[in-house]
């Protein structure tokens, strides 16, 4: 006691030293106080000294340790950061990492969300290629661009989104649009504004993209799931979905996903997207759009964009989030936009004014050289029908392997139904495997997926869709 009490006003290196001290003056003694008894017994003494050394040794080993907690200990208190919690890893980051570093020649990732061409390959689209040329040849400026993104980029994105079609002059509607920093960045400046000018709760599909989770917690808003998957047939379950919006308090905010929704791949039909309209109409709700996949998941933009058709054709006001990664490849170029959908030009410029401000606060203004690419491929005829067609092969090849998976595991008999391979779209696939099941697909067969059992379509090959499928089996019949 007396001891630790010194302790209280010492520092680390003092406390070493004369933990020492104080060990080695208290063992001589008793060692003295031992002898000193006269016990008359050499082989007595000689045992209590073996076992006092023993007892010596394991005291020295505890104070070491002691000494080292503490010295620790007093390294944190002196630590700015020292209360910062090591933060989990994220999961894909994780994959990709392992992966990588996997060696056996048969791996193979299902896990991260970028195009692969059928070697496996990262693919840059040639209509990319030439739009990069074309900047390079102008030889232009390095400028701040505007605020909300230049007038091109912004006509573009305009035009990409709502599919070439002049609706919103037909349903006298008003958009306000503002560059951003990729996907991601789109949503968190969203959700800013929407908790400073209309907030609300959150409303998110079970499951979703997982940053969505985590931009709105984050952010310390109110989230609140509503049912999409259905386990049993793996696909929507639309009935949920229905009746939890229903209840939802007036001035929420929903959030969907435009098409090609991830990670199940299942999306609502067009009668079913109109139900939904309805919804939020009646029941006054917010929809937020999340548009990653335009284009991607069928190969065709109008198709892809009915959901956003539909909502106007309704009547509704809403947000669209929309990413250029995936369509166009740019995933390192980081270029996104909002839409705000108004019902005035006086209201979109009070919107416009609001926006930049958020815009301004963050990071003043967006990149130039990815919002070039993206003007000048849609601003240009040749281009665009040249980007267009590469998409369309591009989405063809995801439906290729799609079937070809199908195929395979009905093929080799892997137990069960597998026509939702076939019948959900876009990116992802959602197979309705167990995470012991996924355990084991990378334990044995080196098939990295994240363990909820979403695959991504895009890291199947001719040349390893048989592998996967055999694998797929073996973990289904024995795990």
């Amino acid at each position: 006691v007396l001891i630790f009490f010194f302790f209280k006003q010492k520092t680390a290196y003092e406390i070493s030293a004369c933990t020492y001290f104080f060990f080695f003056q208290a063992e001589d003694g008793i060692r003295d106080a031992q002898e000193s008894r006269g016990l008359g017994d050499v082989y007595k003494r000689q045992y209590q000294r073996r076992v006092h050394g023993e007892l010596s040794k394991f005291l020295m080993q505890r104070l070491n340790t002691l000494t080292q907690q503490l010295v620790a200990a007093q390294r944190q208190q002196d630590d700015v950061f020292a209360d910062v919690q090591l933060a989990p890893p994220d999961v894909i980051l994780g994959l990709t990492l392992a992966f990588k570093a996997d060696q056996d020649p048969n791996k193979v990732s299902l896990g991260v969300g970028a195009y692969r061409d059928d070697d496996g390959k990262p693919y840059v689209f040639q209509s990319v290629r030439k739009a990069e040329q074309k900047i390079v040849s102008a030889n232009l400026d390095k400028e701040y661009a505007p605020i909300d993104g230049t007038p091109e980029f912004i006509k573009a994105a305009q035009k990409l989104l709502f599919a070439g079609e002049d609706i919103l002059a037909k349903y006298g509607r008003h958009v306000v649009t503002s560059q951003c920093v990729g996907g991601t960045g789109s949503l968190r400046l969203a959700f800013e504004f929407l908790n400073r000018f209309k907030p609300g709760t959150i409303y998110v599909s079970n499951p979703t993209w997982a940053n969505h989770n985590q931009i709105v917690e984050y952010m310390g808003l109110r989230l609140v799931q509503y049912p999409y998957w259905c386990p049993k047939t793996k696909g929507l379950n639309f009935s949920g979905m229905i009746e939890c919006l229903s209840q939802a308090a007036p001035g929420s905010i929903i959030l969907l996903h435009a098409c090609a929704h991830n990670p199940t791949g299942v999306d609502p039909t067009a009668e079913q997207w109109r139900e939904i309209a309805k919804v939020c109409r009646e029941k006054r709700l917010f929809p937020y759009f999340d548009n990653a996949y335009q284009g991607f998941a069928s190969g065709d933009l109008e198709k892809d964009s009915l959901s956003l058709r539909i909502f106007l054709e309704e009547g509704l006001q809403f947000l669209v989030t929309q990413s250029f990664a995936k369509n166009f490849g740019l995933y390192g170029e980081r270029v996104g936009a909002i839409h705000v959908v108004c019902n005035s030009k006086e209201i979109a410029e009070r919107v416009s004014s609001q926006m930049k401000i958020v815009v301004r606060v963050t990071y003043s203004n967006p990149p130039i050289h990815g919002a070039r690419l993206v003007q000048t491929i849609i601003g240009d005829s040749q281009l665009f029908d040249e980007w267009r067609q590469e998409l369309k092969q591009v989405a063809g090849r995801i439906i290729q392997m799609r079937a070809m998976l199908r195929q395979e595991l009905e093929s080799q008999g892997a137990p069960g139904k597998w026509d939702h391979i076939t019948s959900q779209i876009g990116m992802f696939s959602y197979t309705g495997l167990t995470p012991k099941q996924c355990d084991l697909l990378t334990q044995k067969y080196h098939i990295y997926l994240v363990k909820n059992g979403r695959i991504s379509i895009c890291g199947l090959t001719t040349k390893n869709v048989s592998y996967v499928a055999r694998a797929i089996k073996d973990v289904v019949e024995n795990a």
